[in-house]
């Protein structure tokens, strides 16, 4: 995939192993860091693997043994991201905007452009969605959570993101309360509209209103 524009760069790295990417994306952030590239949204899909956030007691959110897990062919790390407990495998948009906020210095701002950028997208698509008042990530109804955020920052580097549910396969959250949430449940694009969904126009989706909404945020403090 190609850049947007001049602003952000637009990265796929296909499907990756959740190790792999990680490491990819630190190496990235030194890069960013040093002025040595652009901000960049990448996307990804990974294998399918449950990763523990930083939240306190997040490991206890998860429901399945070792040995279920493996049986099911589901990996268990811990992640350095904000959050609890999560899923992420086919079918599922892991975006990862690289970015620097050293203009905003505002993580809770940056967190809100996420969001945005993923309702933004949604409604491109027909689906109305909305945030959850103190709950993240973005939500149908207040009831079926769509897509996960979770950060990490790095002097005011950005890294990890969002994972918007397409068409994964929605049996492997029963191995977790996800995102410690006990009052919703995991939705995903395809069944909300009941018909196939095209993961490539998602990511163009995706890209366009990062591009947009991203350059609004970083301008207004300059």
């Amino acid at each position: 995939m190609h850049s947007v524009d001049k602003h952000i760069e637009i990265i796929d790295w296909g499907r990756t192993e959740y190790k792999e990417a990680f490491s990819m994306q630190r190496e990235r952030v030194k890069l960013r860091s040093s002025e040595l590239c652009k901000d960049a949204l990448i996307f990804t899909e990974h294998d399918p693997i449950y990763t523990i956030g930083l939240r306190k007691n997040a490991k206890q959110h998860l429901i399945w043994s070792e040995h279920e897990c493996t049986r099911k062919g589901i990996n268990v790390i811990n992640s350095n991201r904000g959050g609890d407990i999560t899923y992420h495998g086919p079918g599922q948009i892991i975006g990862y905007p690289i970015v620097s906020i050293q203009a905003r210095r505002d993580l809770h701002g940056y967190l809100y452009v996420l969001e945005e950028v993923v309702i933004r997208t949604l409604a491109a698509f027909g689906i109305e969605s909305d945030r959850r008042k103190g709950k993240t990530g973005i939500w149908i109804e207040g009831q079926r959570k769509i897509c996960a955020v979770g950060v990490a920052v790095s002097k005011w580097i950005c890294y990890h993101g969002f994972a918007l549910n397409v068409s994964p396969d929605i049996t492997h959250y029963d191995g977790i309360v996800p995102c410690g949430i006990t009052d919703g449940s995991v939705t995903s694009m395809v069944i909300e509209l009941k018909h196939h969904i095209d993961i490539k126009k998602v990511k163009l989706r995706l890209a366009v209103e990062f591009d947009q909404v991203f350059e609004d945020y970083i301008i207004k403090n300059e």
